[in-house]
């Protein structure tokens, strides 16, 4: 036998680690100076990888852990295209673009069915945080040509948002200045009113943003209200301000739980929408998606033609090359779900999250600020004394593998602090228990030692 071909089987009594990996470790911060063995580099960093904990027993993210083998293998399989590249991968191209259709007709945008769905106007994007960026850009470079034709002012564009935004619309604000002009929450109350809308918006209002599935509770904020009393101001003669619905957390459960609910294009002053596909469009991360209304809610201005990659191309986004395989990803959720399936998961996702939140609020101090019936989102506080807090409950959840975030409420709710479970795709009713159980130990626990390492802290603030 070569020694060369001795080389790379492993003998069955050689250490896992052979040669210098097992004594000598990676430099950290520069590269090594010598090659290594491919499957020696693989275990080196599959085994730090162990230290990040089970994504699936991580109930603080709102994105997708689990998929289908098949979207597995299907994914891994298109790592290699660009998804930019239309001109070169064409049948990727052709899949984006019915995935925004898709996304489109789901939130009922105009005239689709009339016309060829590739009327659709809209872009995959890599998440919600990119769809917001553009939707934001729509908005005030639309604000900005009304008021150039009307000869009026365009310095101090601004933008009426609820404090229980999540912080990409905050660095939407700063990067494109745009000032921010935020409502308050208060406590017992995390979303934003028609009222306070109402009293925000004036002339240099590019838009407001209403969310349907806070980032904080998991709840909708009331799209038609807001858009009556928006409409009754401009009806007044008051500024015409339209609507920006964030959906990222709820745009793929609402229309399956709740199709009656009227949140999106249905409503008149709805002028786009953003949506997360790697969250409840349950495929991995890394793809979200922005539809206008029609063609006159995206300007041209901010659409760019490109030839170098061998067609022409209309291009509007952020980002320029990214993977395919995102946008593959959830076109065969699309294909392999059906409105049925995604029905039917969000239905269960709903089911045990209620479940969850039932049991939760059966534990003594524990009150239920959302019980999981718009989207699978269960946010509890502490109430009365129990000499602990969930900053305690967190702590020693995590130390039992369980990751269930714990943080303050937004603006002017600041002194209510939440715990807060996300059931995905994966999460089972028995993971449920579990994690019910785990909760109610780590409470007795805690009543028995009288508090926990940051009862000090918070209470010392």
């Amino acid at each position: 036998m070569s020694k060369h071909h001795h080389h790379h089987h492993r003998d069955v009594i050689s250490p896992a680690y052979t040669g210098r990996l097992s004594i000598d470790p990676f430099p950290a911060l520069r590269l090594p100076d010598e090659e290594t063995d491919p499957e020696a580099a693989y275990r080196f960093i599959h085994d730090e990888l162990m230290l990040d904990g089970s994504s699936r027993l991580n109930l603080a993210t709102f994105v997708t852990t689990w998929m289908d083998p098949e979207a597995d293998k299907l994914m891994a399989e298109t790592f290699d295209k660009n998804m930019i590249d239309k001109d070169e991968y064409p049948a990727t191209a052709a899949i984006e673009s019915r995935c925004v259709s898709m996304v489109a007709d789901l939130f009922h945008a105009p005239d689709l069915s009339t016309t060829d769905p590739s009327s659709a106007t809209g872009v995959s994007t890599i998440g919600s945080s990119e769809a917001v960026m553009l939707g934001g850009l729509a908005l005030k470079w639309l604000w900005r040509a009304k008021r150039e034709a009307a000869g009026k002012d365009t310095a101090r564009p601004n933008l009426v948002l609820g404090s229980n935004v999540q912080v990409v619309w905050e660095k939407f604000c700063r990067y494109f200045d745009v000032e921010p002009k935020y409502l308050p929450m208060e406590k017992g109350r995390y979303v934003i009113t028609p009222e306070q809308v109402r009293e925000a918006v004036d002339e240099n209002t590019i838009g407001a943003v209403v969310i349907v599935g806070t980032t904080y509770t998991g709840e909708l904020e009331p799209v038609a209200a807001i858009a009556d009393a928006l409409d009754e101001l401009a009806a007044s003669g008051g500024p015409d301000v339209p609507i920006h619905v964030d959906a990222a957390s709820g745009g793929f459960v609402v229309p399956f739980l709740q199709p009656e609910l009227l949140w999106d294009f249905r409503v008149p002053r709805v002028a786009s929408i953003n949506v997360s596909g790697h969250k409840y469009g349950l495929t991995y991360p890394g793809i979200g998606f922005v539809v206008w209304r029609d063609r006159e809610h995206l300007p041209e201005g901010l659409v760019f033609r490109v030839n170098y990659l061998g067609g022409d191309m209309p291009t509007f986004t952020l980002n320029f090359s990214r993977p395919g395989n995102q946008v593959v990803g959830q076109y065969y959720n699309f294909l392999r779900l059906g409105r049925a399936g995604y029905r039917s998961i969000m239905e269960t996702l709903r089911d045990t999250a209620v479940r969850v939140g039932r049991r939760i609020a059966e534990i003594d101090g524990f009150t239920l600020i959302t019980d999981g019936t718009d989207i699978p989102v269960v946010a509890f506080e502490l109430v009365g004394d129990p000499g602990f807090t969930v900053f305690d409950v967190s702590h020693e959840l995590r130390a039992r593998g369980w990751q269930v975030p714990a943080y303050t409420m937004p603006a002017d709710a600041e002194d209510v602090a939440v715990l807060r479970i996300v059931v995905r795709e994966g999460f089972s009713a028995d993971l449920g228990s579990l994690v019910a159980e785990a909760i109610e130990e780590v409470c007795a626990e805690l009543r028995e030692k009288g508090g926990g390492r940051s009862t000090e802290q918070h209470f010392a603030h």
